[in-house]
């Protein structure tokens, strides 16, 4: 399938042929209706010896007729299937040639982009159009592949239903009946947390059209399940994050008005309140701050706040994940982690939130994919870069003692894990450099994913403020210890040990707060150069809040482009 073929595909003779066979069903229905109602059922009453045998054949007579109605109509939908889908990756294909010219770019006939460098010229295409053009790429090529897997799975099911009529099987209701459990299956939605790689088999087996219509019924199941392409996830979270938002709002509504404190003055003066009014508060606290969280993360992908992320926003931010369960669930990447050369995905630590998610916490990922683009530049590489901000998990907060234990991280380690391998089973082309980032507690959630089987499915691990991950060596996190990076700063209050009884200690127990510190020699892994901070701020600023951390961002920027050799470095303590 090439830009020419699809852009200038004349759909209208499918639709016609679509049609008409749709006719041609509802037809054969009437005469089957007619043959029943005007021989079929006449001949009911006649009784005898010959009668049996002329009911026994008229029987086998009308389920051949069942049969052929119920492949006719099956063929019915696959051309309906056919034309729904090659109409949208027609249209993905336009919009992303409309988006190219809008920017300035062109696009060649075999895919290539070209612009004007010329600062000077009028039809300069901006400092960022070497990002654009690698979003428009991948645009342009995933639609060129829908369309290519709309055809091969078209044809493949008209073959087949082609070779049914020839052969007479398709006159033989077990053949129809199975057919049309083929159609059924397709619908089933594998159970969440299936292997991602029988996932993504699932979804190829469905055309655009059956995706499409998977993303828009069943949204809260297709946009969290790992295995599903990064793309059709972010379709899938935006109609569902609507929905949670009108669920909450409608909630809220439910509760009515709040009732008294107080039952009486009696209980007013002793301080005891009304169970009823404390159950409304706690029901009407807890989904304001769920609201409050997805509205602002609507609100960033309507482009309503300050950094990007709204329509047309370079790079594209993509929702790979939204739910309510716990305290919430999002997941928020820069750049499609599908076709992008680097990607990164940070995990969160102490005190994370929704309420963040679309806020400080997008702009922290957006740190990130900046940064691995001023690497990749300073490099002379192509910037292509995914930067993905994960809350799939319930981050310990300071109003308890979970942040004390591992019991959180012991959680989260496996979504962590299947999550990364979705992205692998889902990535096209030539694999991505891919970086798992653990921020704080976090870094103990990547560590847990490592212990994963199999091992987490990166390529360089980076641990920053880290209190520990659960082992003792980085070459027991599976990549290799010259390819874990740490950076602590001196002052970072994490980095202070643990009164005895907080930590987590086990038997080779070394002052950190779960297992031996990163940044230790004794853990043995790459240390980068950090900035030494205060104790009330050094431990957020490790991917440059306010300008602050040193060369920390500068850092990570370079080891998620895949240049961690350049790092500048720190020695262990």
């Amino acid at each position: 399938m090439d830009i020419a073929t699809l852009k200038n595909a004349d759909l209208v003779s499918l639709s016609g042929a679509q049609l008409a066979y749709a006719q041609l069903v509802t037809s054969f229905g009437h005469h089957i209706d007619d043959w029943r109602s005007q021989v079929t059922s006449p001949l009911g009453e006649w009784t005898g010896s010959t009668a049996v045998q002329v009911h026994g054949d008229l029987t086998a007579f009308n389920s051949k007729l069942q049969a052929a109605h119920d492949e006719l109509n099956l063929i019915s939908s696959t051309l309906d299937d056919a034309e729904k889908s090659f109409a949208l990756a027609q249209a993905k294909l336009i919009q992303a040639l409309d988006d190219a010219q809008a920017a300035k770019i062109t696009v060649n006939p075999d895919g290539s982009m070209t612009w004007d460098k010329d600062k000077s010229s009028p039809t300069y295409a901006g400092d960022q159009a070497d990002v654009k053009a690698a979003d428009i790429g991948g645009r342009v090529s995933a639609a060129l592949s829908e369309a290519a897997q709309a055809d091969q799975l078209i044809s493949s099911r008209l073959k087949h239903f082609t070779d049914n009529a020839t052969s007479g099987k398709g006159l033989d209701t077990a053949t129809s009946g199975a057919d049309q459990q083929t159609e059924n299956n397709r619908e089933n939605i594998p159970a969440k947390g299936s292997d991602p790689k029988q996932v993504k088999a699932w979804w190829d087996s469905l055309t655009p059209q059956e995706q499409h219509d998977l993303i828009n019924n069943r949204p809260q199941d297709i946009g969290n399940l790992d295995g599903i392409p990064s793309a059709d996830r972010d379709q899938a979270n935006r109609i569902n994050l609507k929905n949670l938002i009108q669920d909450r709002q409608t909630q809220l509504t439910g509760l009515g008005p709040q009732p008294p404190q107080f039952t009486g003055p009696y209980n007013a003066a002793r301080g005891i309140q009304n169970p009823q009014y404390t159950a409304w508060q706690t029901k009407h606290d807890a989904l304001t701050e769920q609201l409050s969280g997805f509205q602002t993360i609507q609100d960033r992908l309507d482009g309503k706040l300050p950094g990007g992320g709204g329509p047309g926003s370079y790079p594209p931010l993509l929702l790979l994940g939204i739910g309510d369960q716990g305290q919430g669930r999002a997941i928020l990447s820069w750049g499609d982690p599908d076709t992008a050369r680097n990607v990164s995905s940070l995990v969160p630590g102490l005190n994370s939130s929704l309420a963040g998610v679309g806020a400080g916490d997008a702009m922290t990922a957006k740190s990130i994919y900046d940064s691995a683009v001023q690497s990749a530049r300073g490099n002379h590489d192509t910037p292509s870069v995914a930067s993905v901000f994960w809350l799939g998990y319930d981050a310990p907060q300071l109003d308890g003692t979970s942040v004390l234990t591992e019991e959180r991280a012991d959680q989260a380690g496996p979504a962590y894990d299947k999550f990364l391998t979705g992205l692998r089973d889902t990535h096209q082309g030539t694999p991505a450099h891919m970086t798992a980032i653990g921020h704080s507690y976090g870094s103990l959630v990547v560590g847990k994913a490592t212990q994963q089987p199999g091992g987490l499915p990166v390529d360089d691990i980076v641990l920053v403020g880290s209190p520990g991950v659960g082992v003792d060596k980085a070459s027991q996190l599976g990549v290799g210890a010259d390819h874990v990076y740490v950076g602590t700063a001196k002052n970072d209050p994490v980095e202070l040990p643990p009164a005895v009884g907080q930590g987590v200690a086990g038997p080779d127990y070394t002052g950190s707060w779960f297992g031996t510190d990163p940044a230790s020699q004794d853990f043995g892994a790459e240390r980068f150069s950090v900035a030494d901070g205060s104790t009330t701020d050094s431990h957020d600023n490790y991917f440059g809040k306010d300008h602050k951390g040193g060369d920390s961002l500068s850092n990570v920027g370079k080891i998620v482009s895949g240049h961690g050799n350049t790092i500048t470095r720190e020695a262990p303590w």
